[in-house]
């Protein structure tokens, strides 16, 4: 027998022992190797060729692969003729041969039922049905960002150059992009009965749905088209943040959608809502606040995609099911415990927070306690996961005012208002430090002048100062403090003892 034979027989008796350890030490490499006769694959990189192992005669527990000089013999493993795993095969993870899935509600049926026993909302359940299937959409471009080369600045498809600075002042992005159309659609598309104007993050004015769907607001019909649809009727605005924390994209960290739904006032009309040279405006229906809103959540984007909706009546979580690509009920009448001991800032501006905040964590830090616990500190730094993570866990989650942002840089209208909804539907609460996020009303703009009546013929000027003022109101921004009810108003009392009184 030749060394080279002796070395090669060591080498598959060696993989031999390992395999039949792995086989009796734990589950998995159960389930790995009992789907059938084991297939090696010899060292020739060249001419690789599979050896079977198949039972030896008499019911021994060895079982033999190969043949000729090559056999070796392993132990324990259940050979069958009919199946095979093969190193390098993807394992499929099947679990106990009668393990079901759990028998949980769609959010379809959870929407029916919901939007059947309120009938102020009554109509949204097709729009949030389609909000669902953006989110999974958004989740699937997230996840491919890395692969198919999303990353980047947009391109305006008319010029062919990188698209314009955003109403934030930050180049808009690929992603930013196709997540705002998808939600935009979303709203819009579903159904012509129910929202009738968006407004989003990324863009600087709200939208009417006909000029989002592409129909002319002055005939009511189809640009180019025939087809004859208002969305003038609509009951609701939708106000929404499409990709909330998109850098953490790059790092592979949670990202997440916001949005929330009001419903609008009697006697307004949107049907002109950013038709720029128009002069016919009306934010009524989102310039509210947010104690007027129907309907709030968010979509997380993480180890496992979450939907969290309220509709006015209890916090409700839904996981979205990679294989049937559904959401289902995992969370039912979710509720943020009374006290937490999880905080969320940004530590590396706590110098240039205001004095209570400052004194706030200082006093938590030296006593090492809040509300009676232990502290612990988590920040993802978007804030879909983070204030998800405290209303899991309780706590409280802060962007408070700092020097260079002396109102916070977080939106009221799709960012601090929605997840303040959803807190205080959960048992928490909201807070700008000095009273309750949903009881701030956004800065109003400025009535035009009605030019039939003064003959007015240049109203460029006017119409340049009332988009300035739309834009700060649909736009403003609120230092935001959300979580368990003690926490947030042990941070209230710091402010009433150490803040500006009225903030």
């Amino acid at each position: 027998m030749t060394r080279a034979t002796v070395k090669r027989r060591r080498g598959l008796l060696a993989l031999s022992l390992f395999l039949a350890l792995a086989a009796s030490s734990t589950p998995w490499s159960a389930v790995l190797l009992s789907v059938g006769a084991l297939q090696i694959m010899t060292s020739s990189s060249s001419h690789p060729s599979l050896r079977t192992c198949s039972p030896t005669v008499g019911g021994s527990r060895f079982r033999r692969c190969g043949h000729g000089d090559d056999d070796i013999f392993v132990l324990g493993l259940k050979a069958s003729s009919s199946t095979a795993l093969r190193l390098g095969d993807e394992p499929q993870l099947q679990g106990q041969p009668n393990m079901k899935k759990k028998d949980l509600r769609t959010l379809q049926r959870f929407l029916e039922v919901e939007c059947w026993k309120l009938p102020q909302i009554r109509s949204l359940d097709r729009t949030l049905l389609a909000v669902s299937d953006a989110c999974k959409q958004i989740n699937r471009i997230v996840q491919r960002a890395q692969t198919d080369d999303l990353y980047g600045a947009a391109i305006d498809p008319k010029t062919g150059l990188e698209a314009e600075l955003n109403v934030q002042g930050e180049a808009q992005q690929q992603l930013d992009v196709l997540c705002n159309t998808l939600m935009l659609r979303a709203f819009c598309g579903a159904s012509n009965d129910a929202v009738c104007a968006v407004a989003s993050e990324e863009e600087p004015l709200p939208r009417s749905c006909a000029d989002v769907m592409g129909y002319d607001v002055s005939t009511n019909s189809l640009v180019g088209g025939d087809l004859v649809k208002t969305f003038n009727s609509g009951e609701y605005v939708a106000v929404f943040d499409p990709i909330d924390g998109s850098k953490n994209i790059d790092s592979s960290l949670p990202v997440g959608t916001v949005f929330g739904i009001y419903r609008r006032p009697e006697g307004s009309y949107s049907s002109a809502l950013v038709r720029e040279k128009s002069d016919s405006y009306d934010l009524d229906g989102f310039l509210q606040r947010g104690t007027k809103m129907v309907a709030a959540g968010y979509c997380l984007y993480s180890a496992t995609t979450v939907l969290v909706l309220t509709l006015g009546s209890g916090v409700h979580g839904f996981t979205l099911d990679p294989d049937r690509q559904i959401f289902l009920q995992t969370h039912p009448n979710m509720r943020i415990p009374d006290v937490g001991s999880l905080y969320s800032f940004n530590e590396a501006n706590s110098r240039d927070y205001s004095e209570p905040v400052q004194k706030f964590l200082k006093n938590m830090k030296e006593t090492g306690k809040m509300g009676g616990k232990k502290v612990t500190s988590r920040y993802v730094g978007a804030l879909v996961a983070d204030v998800h993570n405290v209303l899991i866990n309780g706590g409280i989650y802060g962007y408070p005012a700092t020097r260079d942002n002396p109102n916070g840089k977080l939106r009221l209208l799709y960012e601090s208002a929605p997840m303040a909804m959803i807190m205080e539907q959960a048992g928490g609460a909201g807070s700008t430090g000095y009273g309750r996020i949903l009881d701030v009303l956004p800065p109003q703009p400025r009535r035009r002048r009605n030019r039939q009546d003064d003959g007015a013929s240049g109203g460029s000027n006017e119409d340049a100062d009332w988009n300035e003022d739309a834009g700060k109101g649909i736009h403003v921004r609120v230092p935001t403090f959300l979580g368990s009810v003690e926490n947030v108003f042990e941070l209230d009392q710091f402010h009433k003892y150490y803040g500006e009184s009225g903030g």
